[in-house]
């Protein structure tokens, strides 16, 4: 596919400033029912408060990656990503150490980095954080090779996703996952799975291997990751079928997922699984690989703007 660039400028109304914030939006105009509007509130601001806006955007799967592994530091102040968590990943892989920071307009379906940095609601306070607020650490595993923000996932939970597409997720949201996952719980084989974590093999019917709390939404998955923190947790479900499905998923819901005797969460700097070839795995919410699985804890640190 060829890569087209769309440029913007801000309006020759715009307040001139002595060090304009040079900032370069990837924006991905597929997330969201209403991310456009949002989009659009955000680069006002941006443009009131001075900054100097270039926005590109995407044109398919891949593209946000070449985007920002283009993004040079001597160029750009912030690389700021209008979508959702798959773009965010896909940005994620594209930049590399030296690049300058990111910061994130969340515009999709579920927005997990959005919630897991505690970014502010309005517009405006978004806009300002991309101008003036600090840059933090943040830590990047990788599966097989794969850098992601959030989490990892085999089984029923890469089985949902691997059955969600962008047209779907587009007419009903989150709700695309809901209806997944119940019309997965007749269509899915369940099996187990050997996950071996530090080197102590678990038998498990599905594996989230998180890098963040959060899953599905505001719901605690692993109460002890953070993304600005090294380490991984590994949420291991150890029973399988549907009706573990379905009773994970309603724990998960109701803040119970912890307090369950068949699910076990563990710190993993490493993670692998041999079994089940071929079958997905899912990162940030897209399919990133497949089975056989190598996770790294010890990715690289990228910075991102995160607070007033």
């Amino acid at each position: 596919m060829d890569t087209v660039h769309v440029s913007e400028t801000a309006p020759a109304t715009a307040a001139a400033k002595p060090r304009r914030r040079r900032v370069l939006v990837i924006h991905n105009p597929t997330a969201g029912p209403r991310a456009g509007g949002r989009l659009r509130r955000v680069l006002q601001h941006l443009w009131s408060l001075g900054a100097e806006v270039t926005v590109e955007r995407t044109e398919g799967p891949g593209h946000a990656r070449r985007l920002a592994a283009r993004a040079d530091a001597d160029d750009v102040d912030v690389v700021v990503v209008a979508g959702g968590d798959g773009t965010i990943n896909e940005v994620v892989n594209g930049l590399s150490s030296s690049a300058p920071p990111m910061a994130v307009v969340p515009l999709g379906t579920a927005n997990l980095a959005a919630i897991e940095l505690g970014l502010p609601k309005s517009s405006r306070a978004i806009a300002k954080m991309i101008v003036g607020g600090p840059a933090r650490l943040m830590h990047v595993p990788s599966a097989n090779g794969r850098r992601f923000v959030i989490m990892a996932g085999i089984g029923f939970d890469a089985h949902v996703v691997a059955h969600v597409n962008s047209s779907l997720k587009r007419r009903l949201g989150r709700y695309a996952y809901v209806l997944k996952t119940l019309t997965g719980l007749v269509g899915f084989r369940f099996r187990r799975y050997r996950v071996v974590v530090d080197g102590t093999t678990y038998e498990a019917g599905s594996a989230v291997i998180a890098n963040g709390r959060y899953y599905g939404g505001p719901y605690t998955c692993t109460p002890d990751a953070r993304i600005d923190e090294p380490g991984l947790q590994v949420c291991l479900f150890l029973r399988s079928g549907p009706i573990s499905a379905i009773r994970y998923s309603l724990a998960l819901l109701t803040g119970t997922l912890q307090k369950r005797r068949d699910v076990v969460i563990v710190p993993a700097t490493t993670v692998s699984v041999e079994d089940g070839v071929g079958e997905p795995v899912q990162c940030d919410g897209d399919i990133a690989s497949a089975l056989p699985l190598e996770v790294c804890a010890g990715g690289p640190t990228l910075r991102i703007v995160a607070g007033a």
